[in-house]
């Protein structure tokens, strides 16, 4: 009984690659929707009622974005009104709603993301690819919180040596250009020492391992197979025809025939696999205490 966070990072990983890519490789209306629900699902099970200004920002970018193409745009054949001489089409509004619905499923599967894949998950997928690559990872998080407290040194330094004395903007600006440049020139003196140290130890000479701390569970296998072969479904009824949506000049679509039914139901069913799972471990911890 894991949760979805437990699963093996590279498994993870894959499954939020099948997920979005999907969803920013296709415009069809369903999918959007698919996409966009299981997005917000996965985030409101993990989160509950927390990041509330979170929701709320979403929203705002969601009616600005949906706005903004008829506004901008205005192509299709179906005019509502028009406004200052400009038509306002329907054809122009359904893109701009499908549109704005795949930006903001794809920010919140991206923001479950960052939430579920921590820095060692990343580094453990990426070196699953390629140990040079995880090599690349760790360094640049790691001269992230180096560089964030040598900025602060050498501001700290500046100030006590009488700097930043004039409150105006062309002192702050000649402050903050020479506390960069010299983060600069430390950054690449430390980046020297880094690979004269790395050189010294013997990187490069022989054979790269890594530390495996996650292991592959009969779970992971199951849900990775589960989330390519639903991959494979919907791409597939993609391309073969019958999930297509026309929105300019007139909105067209054809009837999906049983294989584009198939591709639509196996879109959605990955883009609620996360929330299944972690409703079926809520509904068994649920059980298991009850039974105390």
């Amino acid at each position: 009984m894991r949760s979805f966070q437990d699963y093996n990072p590279a498994v993870i990983a894959v499954y939020f690659f099948c997920v979005t890519g999907i969803a920013m490789f296709s415009s069809y209306p369903p999918f959007m929707a698919a996409s966009l629900f299981g997005g917000v699902a996965l985030y409101l099970v993990r989160n509950g009622r927390k990041h509330a200004k979170s929701h709320f920002f979403f929203l705002l970018l969601f009616l600005i974005l949906a706005a903004a193409n008829p506004l901008m745009s205005h192509n299709g054949v179906t005019v509502l009104f028009i406004m200052n001489d400009n038509p306002i089409t329907l054809e122009a509004l359904l893109y701009g709603i499908n549109s704005a619905a795949m930006i903001i499923g794809v920010l919140y599967w991206f923001r479950s993301f960052t939430q579920i894949m921590t820095s060692e998950k990343l580094l453990y997928a990426a070196g699953t690819l390629s140990p040079k690559l995880a090599l690349i990872l760790s360094m640049a998080i790691r001269f992230v919180p180096l560089f964030s407290r040598q900025s602060k040194r050498v501001q700290d330094t500046q100030t006590a040596m009488g700097l930043f004395r004039d409150d105006n903007i062309v002192d702050d600006i000649r402050g903050r250009m020479r506390i960069f440049s010299i983060l600069v020139t430390w950054g690449l003196e430390n980046g020297i020492i880094t690979a004269d140290s790395m050189a010294a130890r013997g990187y490069g000479t022989g054979k790269r391992s890594q530390m495996k701390r996650f292991r592959f569970r009969r779970d992971d296998i199951v849900l990775l197979l589960t989330s390519l072969s639903l991959l494979g479904i919907t791409t597939a009824a993609t391309f073969a025809g019958g999930l297509t949506f026309s929105f300019y000049p007139a909105i067209k679509y054809e009837t999906p025939g049983i294989f584009g039914i198939c591709g639509i139901a196996a879109y959605c069913l990955l883009a609620l696999l996360p929330v299944i799972i972690e409703t079926e471990v809520s509904i068994k911890w649920r059980y298991l205490r009850s039974r105390i």
